[in-house]
């Protein structure tokens, strides 16, 4: 990847924070890098280079500056739009893919050999993925040090790091100091609370549209597994075998207050990376705004919402299960139907965990679906089965949702009751394609008919859509919220 290096200096000169998170500049005589926006004083031209990544910055032998906090940058978005492969291989990282894995074993999980994901990386990210992932542990953990009071040993254990030693050792490798030194350089000293709960916030590229995401999940929210109470969204996960909960609500500034309680910290990576999918955290609304713009169509829904944003899932299979419910039917009748599964199916919470969040059940699992005559829903009995056969093949597939978007589709539509529309809304929420398009959607063509009410039929709709790659999500998400809004 290449910057031109004058424009980013003209940009740190102004401190453009529209700029921030797209480079970090580094300053030769510190050995530190900063942010666009960093309030130290400006560096001369001959004494700064750019780096369009925080691990290519790392990778060159800088370390993070303490007041910009390099660590709090909206995510990167270079690569967004540019490879789907290598978004999926980013997404997975931030969830700890290469804590205990290989990057043999990453590319696999995408379909890919070792070699061509690694030139992947250096052509859209700068950096190996290896790079990438270790820049990820240190700066979660240096976030870590800064926000909360977890003890030093907790915080090697939720930023990813196997042990305390190896933490410490890449710590002063890159920061050229101890984390308990930089603990009391910032003022938190002592061992640090032992609670499980941790609060962070995560940064975002504003403009971001709250008001429309929070409508989404309100009028989607499964009872039991998830509340929406006073401008706070809460609900209980089950990762790799642990349950949590996790609350998000708007922040001050330009991030999204969180709040995560676990039984295991080491699963935080995964559940942050869970957060940042569902809200959409790394979109980059200017850029995905001035593309979708250039349609006529489209110019009055972007400026009207001009920080939407996709959501996400936390759950991939929960979405499918959630697009097999509401398959021809409205999204109440199908969030009647989600609420019956969950009493009959969902495992309780501990109480106590309850009682604190207003959330009292987990979403139900392949095994306790496929354990289960479903008679209490009262569908048609091929919904049913497709119910049935869909959990029979996740749990038959060491990674359904792994590899290639067009394999993951194909993997999808074998499973019979599933079409291209369910496959297709499943990659939009699931897989975080930001180029998903569900062309058989009514409610797509519906937005879409002519002034004399003439609709565009499927064919037609995807022709029409090319013109919106690689962000047909966002237009798609566009005109959903429109017609719900009206």
């Amino acid at each position: 990847m290449t910057l031109d290096q004058d424009a980013c200096y003209a940009i740190i000169s102004a401190r453009d924070s529209r700029y921030d998170g797209r480079f970090f500049n580094a300053v030769k005589t510190t050995g530190i890098y900063c942010r666009p926006i960093c309030s130290a004083r400006l560096p001369k031209r001959e004494n700064v280079v750019f780096y369009p990544s925080a691990a290519v910055a790392q990778d060159e032998g800088f370390r993070p500056c303490l007041r910009c906090r390099p660590e709090t940058a909206p995510d990167t978005p270079a690569w967004r739009g540019t490879s789907s492969s290598v978004g999926r291989a980013l997404r997975l990282i931030e969830e700890g893919a290469l804590d205990s894995g290989s990057v043999e074993q990453l590319a696999s999980r995408l379909g890919l050999g070792e070699r061509q994901l690694r030139r992947l990386f250096l052509k859209h990210v700068g950096a190996s993925p290896v790079s990438v992932a270790l820049t990820r542990r240190l700066l979660l953990a240096k976030q870590l040090l800064h926000e909360t009071d977890l003890t030093i040993t907790q915080i090697a254990m939720a930023s990813g790091f196997g042990s305390i030693r190896r933490f410490n050792e890449s710590f002063q490798q890159v920061f050229k100091t101890a984390p308990s030194f930089l603990r009391r350089e910032i003022g938190i000293e002592g061992p640090g609370a032992p609670a499980a709960d941790i609060r962070l916030k995560l940064r975002y590229r504003p403009p971001f549209d709250w008001g429309a995401v929070a409508e989404f999940m309100k009028a989607r929210l499964y009872p039991m597994v998830e509340t929406y109470v006073e401008g706070i969204y809460r609900r209980s996960l089950h990762v790799d075998g642990q349950i949590g909960l996790v609350a998000v609500g708007q922040g001050m500034g330009n991030w999204l207050d969180v709040q995560v309680k676990l039984q295991n910290l080491s699963l935080l990576p995964k559940v942050i990376a869970r957060v940042r999918e569902v809200f959409d955290l790394a979109a980059d609304p200017e850029v995905i705004g001035a593309h979708l713009g250039q349609d006529l169509a489209l110019q009055d829904l972007v400026r009207r919402r001009p920080g939407l944003r996709v959501p996400g899932a936390f759950d991939p299979f929960e979405i499918g299960i959630r697009a097999i419910l509401g398959q021809q039917i409205t999204v109440s009748a199908a969030i009647k139907l989600g609420g019956s599964l969950v009493s009959h199916l969902g495992a309780a919470l501990p109480a106590e965990w309850a009682q604190e969040s207003g959330v009292s059940r987990l979403f139900p699992t392949a095994q306790s679906i496929l354990g289960s005559s479903l008679d209490f829903l009262g569908m048609p009995q091929a919904r049913v089965r497709c119910l049935k056969a869909y959990c029979e093949a996740y749990l038959a597939e060491d990674d359904f949702f792994g590899g290639d978007t067009q394999l993951v589709l194909a993997r999808l539509q074998r499973v019979k009751g599933i079409g291209p529309w369910t496959a297709s809304y499943i990659a939009l929420r699931a897989l975080r394609e930001p180029d998903a398009f569900p062309a058989e959607d009514v409610a797509l063509a519906r937005g879409l008919a002519q002034p004399g009410g003439e609709r565009p039929t499927r064919d037609a709709l995807e022709q029409r859509s090319q013109a919106w790659r690689p962000w047909r999500a966002y237009a798609a998400q566009h005109i959903w919220t429109e017609l719900a809004s009206g």
